[in-house]
């Protein structure tokens, strides 16, 4: 089966330099488009001595996300189409872009540490209600 557009759910870490790969590897020989997605890190400061604080480190992790994403599209060796910072819910963003965009192909990580078990959770989300392939990529222990 060939794919012709494949959403990638990444985070700032390099396990995510395997899946872009693997998505490179399945887009390639069709010519089909990459969406890279991720989540912008949201700052858990609630308290109100932080508050004027919290915008700049919001604006700081989000410059952080890009310039992973950044440096993700630098190693790709293949164009990438599209990128999306999201925040809220990853599974409802991916479903988001599935419908608009027409994503045929949905590949996430399989990683058992805090960001990755976000993904995992919305993975699980995502094939329950999804009407695109997902493949859960094992990144390791």
């Amino acid at each position: 089966m060939s794919y012709k557009h494949i959403l990638v759910a990444v985070a700032v870490s390099p396990e995510s330099h395997l899946l872009v790969a693997r998505a490179v590897s399945i887009a390639r020989p069709v010519n089909g488009k990459i969406t890279l997605i991720t989540l912008a890190s949201e700052p858990e400061l609630y308290n109100q001595f932080a508050a004027p604080m919290l915008e700049n480190l919001r604006e700081l992790m989000l410059e952080e996300t890009q310039i992973f994403i950044d440096e993700l599209l630098e190693k790709a060796n293949y164009p990438i189409a599209n990128t999306v910072i999201a925040t809220g819910e990853l599974s409802e963003h991916i479903l988001a872009i599935c419908n608009q965009r027409s994503v045929d192909l949905v590949i996430c990580g399989n990683h058992n540490q805090t960001f990755f078990s976000k993904i995992i959770c919305s993975a699980k989300a995502v094939v329950e209600s999804s009407k695109v392939d997902v493949l859960l990529v094992p990144l390791g222990t």
